[in-house]
């Protein structure tokens, strides 16, 4: 028996209280809980259908209309079927509720072939509309015979069997369950365990439990307690298909048994309808259970297998690839040796000055390309026809010169590490070791460098310029894209194109990492997206940072000043120390004057040095900060350039991810 519903659990489960009637008396507005939950779902596709299949989304697209066109029509009615197999009863049943045989009853199978509406009218017109939107022929309508009250806004259905044999028959079956409030289970004692029923219709409609009866007809075939055993049976197999039965005022199906053939039970069935109908909720309860099986059909889709987003971690990792791409740390480790060079030329004295000045000189008219000593690309001495720039290898390769002479550039004209392993965290980006750069050991992370042959006859460890080794011309002759004996040089920029992908890739699995298939996949695309170009933009950023680097600092501290000022005394105090010296060997001079021209040769002999050498120990601390802040800006350009590109596209993915989700909580009730 159908446990009643109070006022209470009426209103809270979208009773009378979830309606509100328009000013035309004909329609009435959803409730506020369901309400939420359908512009939920609206919103949910709308976000969607650029990231899902449309076939996903279909379902949830006709739930809203179904949604929108019950609530056209008339708020006052409830729609109850009436459905069985064939032989149960349906009709009987049918016409003891209407009182009168509405519905044609008969041996002949199967007997319904349209269904048959019965219609108690409410306090308001309406029920025409939702008769037309089932396809209720008109002839096959009909009212009750008594017009009892406690049914007031009922409209039965009996609809053909479930198991005709006429396809059609089934087809309209399936259709009009798709629309009704509620639906009547009609079963009989030889077929209540039928397989079909139970596997096609039943469990599948498990969720729509509240707004379903269960009727075990023709119990006045069964003798003795013979009822009561195929009612708890009956119970039994519905638990088994996950229907929720309505017992001890838990909110289910009604399970009730009677015989329409002598009415017994069938008033019992008649106040559950008029309890159903008088709440006015079935069509809030039936909508919302479409949303929930909409929704549930949506779960894998929107329902990640773990928390989703870039932790920090994550992105720091990315940072430090694209770092490693564009050679922060080998940059920064060569503005910090430039800036002692700097500092080592401004504090020496001016013969070391003077001689390296004339040895540029020569080294540019003999070789025809000069090795640069600057920062990031030669240019530090601004000797030579060497281009300060990238050459068309990049950073630290082989590159042409305006006439067409091969250019090698060490370790302090390329992002290639020179120290420690060899090319640095980035060797594959600049033409590591085995190309333009070594290490002092001579073996990189590409491998161990290769002699090239110096003129004269020597030759080098490498084509790549080891720190604190002296600069040597390169082999004369050779061409822009091989070194001499035939190797062809490295394209930095290629070998640079992996370990950005790499870490595009490895971020985009992070991001994707338990995100539902389709939302993972607009991550990977979004990442792609913002990859393609990112090489030649971090080229580009490099190519700044080189720029910027070239020529030293920007700001020569006043210290540099004052020791050149101090090397330019010591260097006259030497210079009058000779021609004193002179003055005595011509005899302009006795024995003292030996002595007044030694010392200040011997204070500037010694003092030059040893002021070079403290100015070299006073320029490590300043040396180093320039260093890390070379480093530290060319990594953060870097890092804006992947933030831009690839994180920025990924969150925003991630974000309209969250979006969704949180309308699909929405949506489901969770």
């Amino acid at each position: 028996m159908v446990q009643p519903r109070t006022s209470v659990e009426a209103e809270g489960s979208g009773g009378m209280g979830g309606y509100r009637w328009v000013a035309d008396g004909g329609r009435r507005a959803v409730a506020g809980g369901l309400r939420g939950r359908l512009d939920a779902l609206r919103e949910l596709i709308a976000l969607s259908r650029s990231r899902l299949d449309g076939r996903a989304l279909e379902g949830a697209g006709r739930v809203l209309e179904t949604a929108d066109e019950r609530y056209r029509l008339s708020g006052e009615h409830t729609v109850v079927a009436i459905a069985g197999a064939t032989g149960s009863g349906k009709s009987s049943l049918f016409n003891a509720l209407a009182g009168a045989n509405r519905s044609q009853v008969g041996p002949r199978r199967p007997t319904t072939a349209e269904p048959v509406a019965c219609v108690w009218p409410g306090g308001r017109a309406g029920a025409e509309g939702l008769l037309h939107r089932l396809g209720v022929p008109a002839h096959r309508r009909h009212a009750p015979a008594d017009g009892s009250s406690e049914l007031h806004g009922l409209i039965l259905i009996d609809l053909p069997d479930h198991d005709s044999s006429a396809t059609e028959h089934r087809a309209q079956v399936d259709r009009m369950l798709e629309l009704v409030d509620a639906v009547i289970w009609v079963v009989d004692p030889e077929k209540y365990a039928d397989a079909v029923l139970h596997e096609r219709y039943l469990r599948p409609l498990a969720g729509y439990a509240e707004v379903m009866f269960v009727v075990l007809n023709q119990v006045d075939r069964l003798p003795g307690d013979a009822a009561d055993q195929v009612v708890d049976d009956l119970r039994r197999l519905l638990d088994e298909d996950g229907l929720a039965l309505g017992e001890h005022g838990e909110p289910g199906a009604a399970v009730l048994a009677l015989s329409a053939a002598t009415g017994k039970g069938v008033g019992e069935l008649r106040e559950a309808l008029g309890q159903f109908v008088a709440e006015r909720g079935a069509a809030d309860r039936r909508l919302a259970a479409d949303v929930d099986a909409a929704a549930e059909r949506l779960r894998s889709v929107y329902v990640a297998q773990s928390r989703v987003g870039l932790t920090e971690q994550a992105r720091a990792e990315f940072d430090d690839r694209l770092a490693e791409a564009v050679g922060a740390v080998a940059t920064g480790r060569t503005a910090e040796r430039d800036w002692l060079r700097y500092a080592e030329r401004a504090c020496g004295s001016p013969w070391v000055r003077m001689r390296g000045w004339r040895g540029s000189r020569w080294r540019a008219g003999g070789s025809g390309a000069v090795t640069g000593t600057g920062a990031l690309g030669g240019g530090a001495t601004g000797a030579g026809p060497a281009h300060g720039g990238r050459g068309a290898d990049g950073w630290g390769c082989a590159g042409r010169t305006g006439t067409g002479r091969a250019e090698v550039r060490g370790t302090g004209a390329g992002r290639a590490e020179a120290c420690g392993t060899g090319v640095g965290p980035s060797d594959a980006r600049r033409g590591g070791t085995g190309s333009t750069g070594i290490s002092p050991t001579g073996v990189g992370r590409a491998g161990p460098g290769r002699a090239v042959p110096w003129r004269g006859g020597r030759w080098r460890g490498s084509v790549g310029r080891q720190a604190g080794s002296e600069h040597r011309p390169s082999a004369a002759g050779a061409s822009g894209s091989a070194v001499e004996g035939g190797e062809p040089a490295v394209d930095g920029r290629a070998a640079a194109r992996p370990v950005v992908e790499q870490a595009v890739r490895t971020v985009a699995g992070e991001a994707a990492y338990g995100l539902p298939a389709p939302w993972a996949q607009a991550v990977r695309e979004a990442a792609d997206r913002g990859a393609y170009g990112l090489p030649e933009v971090l080229d580009t950023v490099a190519a700044d940072a080189e720029a910027s680097l070239r020529g030293g600092p920007a700001v020569k501290p006043r210290w540099w000043t004052v020791a050149a000022w101090l090397q330019g005394m010591l260097c006259v105090l030497q210079v009058l120390g000779l021609l004193w010296l002179l003055g005595a060997v011509t005899g302009a001079g006795g024995a003292a004057a030996w002595i007044s021209g030694l010392l200040p040769v011997l204070l500037g002999a010694v003092g030059g040095p040893a002021l070079a050498w403290l100015c070299r120990v006073v320029a490590r601390g300043p040396a180093r900060r320039y260093g890390q802040d070379a480093e530290r800006r060319l990594r953060s350009a870097a890092a804006g350039c992947g933030r831009a590109r690839v994180l920025e596209p990924v969150a925003a993915e991630l974000l309209r991810y969250r979006e969704v989700r949180e309308q699909y909580a929405v949506a489901s009730g969770g």
